[in-house]
């Protein structure tokens, strides 16, 4: 057997070459600030807006002048190269600055998703290793749960924390020290059952995904992104602060999603690209939100990724709005994101690759990692086949931490097994255009046959009385599984209505059997719907024999 270490080295290999020789423009966060300040110390980076609407401002050389006092309380609480420390808070330019101070020092973040309840949290804090957690008032409540049985130092972000902040020396900047391999992140994955896992990322890993990002989309100096997602997930911090100060861009910082200043605040800031999940494409179009003129203001186009998108909902965006979606695929243990949708397709072909597979595209591959389809032997499938999603490239993880078996089954024919199945076909110029049709594990595999449920989910999605709905396999004691639908309904909705719809555009076997309607459907902090989570609604039906 291989052993580990080679494995992984070669899934972090891109056309052989490997990640210590990775081209790459800088070789740590350090190195870039000090381009930034040499290149752009007066332009404006982050503009934050807090849940006032309150709009703060910083400059390159204000930000990363905050940054550097921030290292140096860091490092008076003892925080060092190699230490980690964890964050109890949200979107605030506060968590912003703690980041880039982390990765200053050399040290790892360990960002809490404050949605999850306490043992999670306290899980996370106990198995991290984290040795500081800095604390946004707002949690002050839940410190005692969450930091129970740990020896974890805590401190509150709030009035003594910035006075403290203003009155600390600011770090020496030293842009000479290589840190490519130093860890940045850990981030734990948000899994429907059982304990997450920690996702080790350095700081190679985040230069490469920015560096493939913004030159995916021609992001520079003049383009200003904004952030709506989470800043404890990788696409709220990689894609729309990474990336931005990697490309000596500006970013704007939103507190949270809120429909009704979506396109106003894009229109008045001036904001080129933002970065969403299908779920907020949705929201958009159910408040009928209005454009406010952006497209004539400079906003190019739309990144979608991190949840499922169907084609339904993006022909229905893109036909309301007139505003590209640039469809995407990755996940935390590539940093972000692997692939996109080219930005240069005529209106023909982005329609052609959004709408005529079933699934709308995620694109082909960045220049920083490679992408395949693969049996569960390891063995390449060629196009049209489908099999499971692999990756390898300078933005794959270090690993999963302190996790050896995950560790060997995420890497075991020395590419990362994504977990996703899909399938890929190729364009007239011979370029692999990739597609996603679900998690394996949420596979509904009746009578031996394998159905994506995102294929059902196209379905669901056009039928009558359907305000959203997804598939769900349930245990069926003939068939093993069986195909139901959790729906949330429109007003008049029946589930006669929504069976006989899905009878008329599916074969039997993948119709839903059950449909039952819910006010909410089970999804992660960034958007990805949880099936398996609600299986056991549907146990009445185990022993049904359905007919045609």
């Amino acid at each position: 057997m291989t052993d580990l270490a080679s494995l992984i080295l070669q899934a972090q290999s891109v056309r052989g070459i490997p990640p210590q020789s990775a081209p790459l423009r800088y070789r740590s966060v350090a190195e870039m600030a000090a381009a930034r300040l040499r290149e752009h110390r007066d332009r404006q980076f982050l503009v934050h807006y807090d849940e006032h609407g309150t709009r703060r401002q910083w400059t390159y050389r204000e930000f990363i002048e905050e940054v550097l006092r921030t290292a140096a309380l860091l490092r008076s609480y003892g925080l060092g190269r190699g230490d980690r420390y964890a964050t109890a808070a949200h979107n605030h330019a506060d968590t912003i600055v703690q980041y880039f101070a982390g990765w200053m020092l050399g040290s790892c973040v360990v960002p809490l998703n404050m949605t999850e309840d306490d043992a999670r949290l306290n899980y996370i804090l106990k198995t991290s290793g984290a040795r500081l957690l800095l604390c946004r008032p707002d949690y002050v409540e839940r410190l005692p749960a969450i930091t129970a049985d740990t020896t974890i130092e805590t401190v509150v972000v709030g009035d003594d924390y910035r006075e403290q902040v203003r009155n600390t020396e600011p770090l020496a900047l030293d842009a000479t020290t290589d840190e490519m391999e130093t860890e940045a992140l850990l981030v734990f994955t948000s899994g429907t059952t059982g304990n997450p896992k920690g996702v080790v990322l350095v700081q190679r890993n985040l230069i490469a995904d920015a560096e493939g990002i913004a030159s995916w989309h021609r992001i520079t100096p003049s383009d200003r992104m904004m952030c709506v997602l989470p800043v404890h997930h990788v696409n709220g911090t990689i894609v729309t602060h990474v990336t931005p100060f990697f490309a000596g861009a500006s970013v704007v910082l939103n507190r949270k999603f809120q429909t009704e200043h979506f396109f106003p605040r894009i229109a008045a800031e001036g904001v080129t690209i933002v970065s969403v999940v299908p779920t907020l494409l949705a929201f958009l179009l159910e408040a009928n939100a209005d454009l406010c003129g952006v497209r004539e203001r400079g906003f190019r186009h739309i990144i979608c990724g991190a949840g499922p998108l169907t084609c339904e909902l993006a022909d229905r965006f893109e036909e309301r709005y007139r505003i590209p979606i640039v469809h995407g695929y990755g996940l935390s243990e590539t940093t972000c994101y692997s692939c996109f949708l080219e930005l240069d397709l005529s209106g023909e072909d982005h329609r052609h690759w959004m709408q005529d597979y079933g699934f709308p595209s995620i694109g082909a591959p960045i220049p920083q990692n490679e992408m395949a389809i693969h049996d569960p032997n390891g063995n390449p499938l060629g196009e049209g086949e489908r099999g499971e999603i692999v990756i390898r490239g300078w933005n794959v993880m270090k690993g999963y931490d302190a996790n050896p078996d995950a560790n060997y089954a995420a890497f075991t024919h020395g590419w990362f097994r994504s977990g996703d199945e899909g399938f890929f076909i190729r364009s007239r110029d011979g370029k692999p255009y990739f597609f996603i049709t679900g998690r394996i594990k949420e596979l509904i595999i009746r009578g031996g046959v394998n159905i994506a449920p995102l294929e059902i989910d196209e379905v669901l999605a056009r039928a009558p009385g359907v305000k959203a709905g997804i598939a769900v396999g349930f245990e069926h004691d003939l068939y093993g599984e069986e195909v139901g639908a959790l729906v949330i309904p429109e007003a008049g909705a029946s589930e006669e209505a929504i069976l006989a719809f899905c009878r008329q555009h599916l074969p039997f076997h993948k119709c839903p059997k059950v449909v039952l309607f819910t006010d909410a459907l089970p999804v992660t902090s960034t958007g990805k719907y949880q099936r398996n989570r609600v299986k056991h609604l549907f146990a009445q039906w185990r022993s049904v024999q359905f007919q045609k």
